[in-house]
């Protein structure tokens, strides 16, 4: 597949760039995907949840009342889950979420995401560009000059960029990563792609190992 290259202004260049059909055009692979994205969320999670259990509770253990007699039925102590403040009966304790997940299924899932946002014509390549400091404004306004002002995006650039990265901070809808951060969750959450041309040739790159 061949895509023009613009500049951030918005406007056509003579330039273009032609995608891998090994890493853009291939048949997606919705479970390597879906895999991705689940280990992504996973390893997000603080996994700290702990509710207090029996043992847990402060509290005597006295038996509260004699086995029989009394016509009521039979008690332990007062940490019985049974009573208002007793402890919580199997309630959620500190755990790990993360799996493990071989790393040709992420290649995988990446290359599918790359491919279908290439099906569906969502992708944008801009020339290499920097900016001399930060500016959300600056970077604000290249988005407008594409049409994406309100649509989720995502920058894709060859090595990290403090000024770009800054620049996009505060803008809730964009982000901005270097491709040996690239997930395919952000991929799957973004409406459009944007790539530098030397990020298409990092990717393809590193992908075509």
């Amino acid at each position: 597949m061949k895509l023009s290259v613009y500049n951030t202004e918005g406007k056509e260049t003579s330039k273009s760039v032609t995608l891998s059909k090994d890493i853009f055009g291939i048949e997606p692979n919705d479970h390597a995907v879906y895999l991705d994205v689940k280990h992504f969320l996973a390893a997000q999670r603080q996994g700290t949840h702990k509710s207090k259990e029996r043992a847990d509770v402060s509290g005597s253990r006295r038996k509260l009342r004699k086995q029989k007699g009394s016509g009521a039925a039979r008690v332990g102590d007062i940490k019985n889950p049974l009573f208002r403040g007793g402890g919580r009966v199997f309630g959620p304790r500190p755990r790990d979420y993360n799996f493990k997940l071989n790393k040709k299924v992420k290649v995988l899932a990446r290359k599918s995401a790359l491919s279908q946002m290439a099906i569906n014509k969502n992708i944008i390549v801009l020339e290499d560009f920097s900016m001399e400091a930060p500016s959300t404004k600056g970077y604000a306004t290249i988005l407008a000059n594409f049409d994406q002002s309100n649509n989720k995006t995502l920058l894709i650039l060859a090595d990290s960029n403090k000024n770009i990265l800054l620049s996009s901070r505060n803008l809730k809808s964009t982000k901005v990563v270097s491709v040996s951060s690239l997930t395919t969750y952000d991929l799957m959450n973004a409406h459009k792609l944007m790539f530098v041309e030397s990020s298409i040739k990092e990717i393809e790159k590193n992908y075509k190992k």
